[in-house]
């Protein structure tokens, strides 16, 4: 059998291109339209976006999911889900319906879209991520599908082309006792029949017909059957999406922020870089000791070793001159606070062996020319987490996950956390290694009252009151609610400084 080359082109011969018309020839990917508030997620991003728009969206979406897992935790009811994450969904994940006169509407829309695909990006590494993902993408899904419109809520549904058989009048006729016994007299739509296993939630509660291996579901039903459709394409996209992962090995720009997403999905670390705290006055070396009644678990234990044995080893030092640089203490207020804590080291020493990393973390001295006059920024939760864990004879790190179940429970008693139930509830979340869940109940108990007035009379909602995963946060809320209606900014004008930071990124 002969082998019949392929033709060659003529060398002489000009090849037939033009430039031109390649460079400018339309693209094949057309900007994608959203008749629809809802959506399955089924077509990926086509326009192009900024990295900083990438990384603020994901950080955006990210937030609310971690409020989403956070009232699963806590075992919020629907409702109260609902009434918990309404203030975080407009101001971070907003979407306006058909009907509003919004102008933003279409790029509400985009930056759902986009959040939804970069994070599937960043969460399908691993199972255990895709698994989560998958749950909480689902749960915020039946959130805004039972509070859509119901007019587009229907125009939703009808694009979606489900499989759906309806069941005709004469079936109904034949299988009317059957039909009543399990959805009753209503007459709200009738009836329609999948496969029993689109629908385990309705097959699990006896919400349907079971016959012939198909599920006879009343269309009142439809939410579970969406929700399930929902999942199921979900997670297989998942899967393909991950099988596609290490094609971007290669690219420098996507690859660490994606890392950094993934890796802070247990406790989002979201740092407040702003130093907008309280007035210089009111932070000072010598009222930090006063202070500490407003520290978290973990800068509060660096305090009282600080205090006992007037020394801290070096991450330990670290950890707290951060955490202090980022409530507003000044340089040499700093020096000071360590010289005076440092009380058992003569002059020399201290300048020799302690002064300089004082200054380092401030910014003071050394760093590159991106970090000088900065410093270091403070440590949040996932950091103190995640990274240099505690030796024999350190102090520092987090006491939920470092500390035995124990020394935990004495820590907190210690400083006067003694309700039975709180100290069982944390050691619960502590076991299911749930840290920063532990770390926010202890501080909803010790604020109670606080909080209650801060809602009443202050009209603190979510917003305000949303899961703390930063050390800075905790103090800044904790010296508000302690203060209500006391805190003004340096300059004095009467307004209430910003707790949470004028920026926010990873």
């Amino acid at each position: 059998m002969f082998r019949q080359e392929a033709p060659r082109i003529d060398s002489k011969r000009r090849a037939n291109f033009d430039a031109k018309r390649k460079q400018f020839a339309p693209t094949p990917f057309q900007p994608i339209e959203y008749p629809h508030r809802l959506t399955f997620y089924d077509s990926p991003p086509t326009s192009e976006i900024t990295l900083e728009q990438f990384e603020q969206w994901a950080t955006d979406r990210l937030r609310v999911l971690a409020e989403l897992e956070t009232c699963s935790f806590r075992n919020k009811t629907q409702a109260e889900t609902i009434t918990h994450l309404e203030p975080l969904l407009r101001k971070y994940l907003s979407l306006s319906s058909n009907t509003s006169s919004s102008t933003a509407r279409n790029t509400e829309r985009q930056k759902d879209h986009y959040s939804h695909f970069i994070l599937r990006l960043a969460f399908s590494r691993t199972e255990d991520l895709r698994r989560r993902f998958l749950k909480l993408e689902t749960a915020l899904f039946r959130m805004r599908f039972t509070q859509d419109d119901a007019r587009e809520r229907a125009s939703f549904v009808d694009s979606l082309n489900l499989e759906w058989e309806a069941v005709g009048e004469e079936e109904r006729t034949v299988l009317v006792k059957e039909l009543t016994a399990v959805g009753g007299n209503r007459e709200d739509g009738g009836w329609f029949k999948v496969e029993w296993e689109r629908v385990p939630e309705l097959v699990e509660t006896r919400k349907v017909l079971l016959k012939g291996g198909k599920a006879y579901v009343p269309i009142r039903e439809q939410l579970s059957l969406i929700v399930a459709e929902f999942s199921s394409r979900l997670e297989k996209a998942l899967e393909l999406t991950s099988r596609a992962l290490p094609r971007l090995d290669e690219d420098d720009r996507l690859i660490p922020i994606l890392n950094h997403l993934s890796t802070h999905f247990s406790t989002p670390a979201f740092s407040s870089e702003s130093s907008d705290s309280l007035a210089p006055s009111a932070i000072t070396a010598a009222t930090i000791p006063t202070l500490a009644q407003h520290f978290p678990l973990c800068m509060h234990n660096l305090q009282t070793t600080l205090a006992t044995t007037h020394h801290l080893k070096h991450f330990g030092r670290l950890q707290y001159t951060l955490f202090l640089k980022g409530i507003g203490l000044s340089l040499d207020d700093a020096i000071q606070f360590w010289r005076q804590s440092f009380s058992n080291i003569t002059d020399d020493r201290f300048n020799k062996d302690y002064r300089y990393n004082v200054r380092h973390a401030y910014g003071d001295v050394g760093g590159d020319a991106n970090r000088r006059g900065r410093g270091y920024s403070p440590f949040s939760c996932q950091r103190i987490l995640t990274e240099h864990h505690p030796n024999a004879g350190d102090v520092h790190g987090c006491p939920y996950r470092h500390f035995s179940v124990d020394n935990l429970t004495s820590l907190l008693q210690a400083t006067g956390v003694t309700d039975r139930d709180v100290l069982k509830e944390v050691r619960e979340d502590v076991s299911r290694s749930r840290f920063h869940i532990a770390c926010n109940r202890v501080f909803e108990h010790t604020h109670k009252a606080e909080i209650r007035r801060a809602k009443d009379e202050e009209g603190w909602g979510a917003a305000e009151l949303d899961t703390i995963v930063h050390p800075n946060t905790y103090f800044k809320r904790s010296y508000l609610l302690k203060n209500l209606g006391r805190v003004k900014t340096e300059e004095g004008g009467g307004e209430p400084m910003d707790v949470e930071g004028a920026s926010k990124r990873i």
